[in-house]
């Protein structure tokens, strides 16, 4: 069983055919797929599965906190599975391809007391950028 249909098995999420397979499309590390990606996916496995359910499912994903939203240059907004297991995103700005990665170090570290404006910062969130190799070529 994936790692999210465990987590969401847990938290006593009704698993309908319709949502196991939404949750089994976005089994995975690196995985950030579009709703129409993960709409394409999931009607491989049950084609009778409309995009309206399959919306409805990350909608409900994203509310648990089981799934990421993650917005990315005006492209379409992409779902990370791994919610529970902090990581930054290195994003390619030619093709958008997105790949989780785990720098070492606390972000927080390089924002200094004075440049918080009295804010009780609670999180960071870092985004890189760059070519990936397929389109560094």
């Amino acid at each position: 069983m994936s790692d999210l249909l465990e987590r969401l098995r847990e938290r006593g999420w009704r698993l309908t055919s319709q949502r196991r397979v939404v949750a089994e499309v976005l089994n995975g590390d690196h995985v950030h797929l579009t709703a129409d990606e993960v709409h394409a996916r999931a009607a491989q496995l049950l084609p009778e599965i409309s995009r309206a359910t399959v919306y409805n499912a990350l909608g409900e994903l994203v509310s648990l906190g089981e799934v990421v939203e993650v917005s990315t240059d005006g492209r379409a907004k992409r779902y990370d599975p791994n919610a529970h297991r902090p990581h930054q995103h290195l994003i390619c700005s030619g093709c958008g391809l997105i790949r989780d990665v785990h720098p070492t170090g606390d972000p927080l570290a390089g924002l200094p007391p004075e440049g918080r404006f009295g804010f009780e910062v609670s999180g960071a969130e870092v985004t890189y950028r760059g070519l990936c190799p397929g389109c560094a070529r």
